[in-house]
C-alpha cells in the first residue's frame, strides 16, 4: 500500500506543487508581520520606575541599619548588673551634676574648670561606647566603662565638697568682718 501511495505522489507531483497560497494570502501574512515588528516594545513608566527605584533603595537602607543594629553590643546583652550599675551611676552623676550647676552662679570661674573635667571624662566615657562596638573584648570595655563612671561620680562628690568648703570659707570670712 505504501508503494501505491508512493506511486501516486510521484504521478501526481506537479499537480501538488501548483497549488500554493492565494497572492492575496501571501500578502495579508506579510502585512501581519510587519505590522507586529512596528509594534512598540512595552514600556514601564517614569513614575513606576522612580518608585521601585526608591523602595529598592529604602529596603537596603532599612536591612543595612537593621542589621547594623543587631550586631551592636549592648551592655546589658554583656553583662545585666554592669548595666544595672551603669544606670545607677549616670543617674547619680545627672544629680549630682544638677546640684553642682546650684553653686555655679556663686562661683563660675571654678565651675568653668570642674566642668571641663567632667566633659572630658564624658568624652573618655562616649569613646568607649563606641569602642564597645567593634571591641573583640567587649567585657573588658564595659568594665572600663564602669569604672569611668564611678570616677566621674568620685570627682562630682570632690567638686560638691569643695564647694562647700568654698562656701563655709567664705562666709565665716564674711562672719568675721562684720
Amino acid at each position: 500500500m505504501s508503494k501505491k501511495l508512493e506511486e501516486y505522489i510521484r504521478e501526481h507531483r506537479k499537480s501538488f506543487d501548483a497549488d500554493g497560497p492565494s497572492d492575496q494570502l501571501w500578502s495579508r501574512i506579510v502585512n501581519e508581520l510587519d505590522r507586529e515588528k512596528l509594534k512598540k516594545p512595552w514600556r514601564v513608566p517614569l513614575w513606576l520606575g522612580i518608585a521601585a527605584s526608591l523602595t529598592v533603595i529604602l529596603t537596603a537602607i532599612f536591612i543595612y541599619t537593621y542589621r547594623d543594629q543587631q550586631h551592636k553590643p549592648a551592655l546589658a546583652g554583656l553583662n545585666p548588673t554592669l548595666a544595672r550599675k551603669e544606670m545607677q551611676f549616670a543617674s547619680l552623676i545627672e544629680e549630682k551634676k544638677d546640684s553642682l550647676q546650684i553653686y555655679a552662679k556663686a562661683n563660675p570661674k571654678l565651675y568653668r574648670q570642674f566642668s571641663a573635667d567632667l566633659d572630658q571624662l564624658s568624652a573618655d566615657y562616649d569613646q568607649l561606647k563606641n569602642e564597645l562596638k567593634t571591641s573583640p573584648n567587649p567585657r573588658a570595655v564595659a568594665g572600663a566603662m564602669v569604672k569611668n563612671l564611678k570616677l566621674q561620680l568620685q570627682v562630682i562628690t570632690q567638686q560638691l565638697m569643695i564647694i562647700n568648703e568654698v562656701n563655709e570659707y567664705s562666709n565665716t570670712n564674711k562672719e568675721n568682718s562684720i
